[in-house]
């Protein structure tokens, strides 16, 4: 059955703001607060970082401050530094892109953590945060998950968000000169009511034991 848009408006694009969350915060990306933290936390240990990422990796800093210069003064994709409430280190970086107010569409996406914050509560809610800025104050009606379709990876964190799998583009993209077939994945508005419960009540004080283990795992909790 077909929402009703009798009463559509377009929505606003999305403020260049601070967002909190407990675990971490979401700042505008700034070269001047975030480039050593980046630098250090993105040239870490982790070799499949950059493997389908677009760009990267970067063996010098003068290239990698250009590239995140760019991406601060980027209005679509508008970049987000992911920052630690305890010690306020950036600890990676991701984006709302191809931000579409007239039909209340956004996509997140230029996912880069640094290993210190993979497979963390933090790494969840900046998702959540993102997701919640979307739907609950911008009014968004879809928010869309793309990846390469070898990226086995992302489409299992895509899928663990709450993401439903909408199929393949074939050749969508050429990367890096190799032809790129791409996994679209999305959260309409209808299922987030569900999806947010579900990251709320697993990032609650009370699901994680005394060593910050997870009680009961994302998936389980959308029931």
């Amino acid at each position: 059955m077909s929402a009703d848009l009798s009463q559509w408006q377009p929505r606003p694009f999305p403020p260049h703001e601070l967002l909190q969350g407990r675990f971490i915060r979401l700042e505008p990306l700034s070269i001047a607060r975030h480039d050593d933290d980046l630098w250090q936390e993105l040239q870490g240990p982790d070799p499949a970082l950059w493997d389908y990422l677009p760009y990267g990796p970067f063996t010098e800093r003068a290239p990698f401050d250009a590239w995140l210069a760019g991406n601060a003064a980027s209005r679509d994709p508008q970049f987000y530094a992911v920052v630690e409430q305890a010690g306020g280190r950036a600890l990676g970086l991701l984006a709302y892109l191809r931000i579409t107010p007239k039909d209340g569409c956004i996509e997140l996406g230029h996912v880069a953590f640094g290993a210190s914050m993979q497979r963390t509560p933090g790494a969840t809610e900046a998702v959540f945060l993102l997701a919640q800025h979307a739907f609950d104050s911008l009014g968004y009606r879809r928010f869309e998950w793309k990846c390469n379709s070898r990226n086995a990876r992302s489409r299992r964190a895509a899928e663990r968000f709450g993401f439903s799998y909408e199929g393949l583009f074939r050749q969508h993209m050429v990367v890096k000169g190799e032809s790129r077939d791409t996994a679209w994945f999305s959260i309409i508005d209808s299922e987030w009511p569900t999806c947010r419960a579900a990251f709320q009540r697993w990032l609650a004080a009370d699901n994680f034991d005394g060593e910050g283990r997870q009680i009961r795992r994302l998936e389980e909790l959308r029931g």
